[in-house]
């Protein structure tokens, strides 16, 4: 009976931790909605599988990664496209990628 009862105790612990830990991490504050539309209509036509650009998608990177991505963009081939968003727009769009990346609670593919 006692080893049945610290099993239990030991689920709850652990479940604990969990939902703890995905509520504690960190997550990029833009809008995460309005950056997957715009990921799909600026950045998906060319980043897809067949396009001009290697294929992206939320879960290709790690959330450092994305970060690094974003913060030297002048450096990318497309830096000229960025140039047409606007700086709120470049948040959202991190913060859909970032907040689905590889090693995000919840990673995702662009669907």
């Amino acid at each position: 009976m006692m080893h049945k009862k610290m099993l239990i105790l030991l689920a709850i612990i652990c479940f604990l931790f969990v939902v703890v830990g995905t509520g504690l991490a960190e997550q990029k504050k833009g809008n995460e909605k309005k950056g997957k539309y715009l990921y799909r209509k600026n950045c998906r036509t060319c980043h897809i599988d067949g396009g001009s650009a290697m294929v992206l998608s939320p879960n290709t990177k790690t959330q450092a990664q994305w970060d690094r991505a974003f913060q030297k963009r002048e450096r990318l081939k497309c830096a000229d496209e960025w140039d047409k968003l606007s700086d709120k727009d470049i948040e959202d769009i991190l913060s859909y990628l970032y907040n689905h990346a590889f090693d995000s609670p919840t990673p995702a593919t662009c669907g």
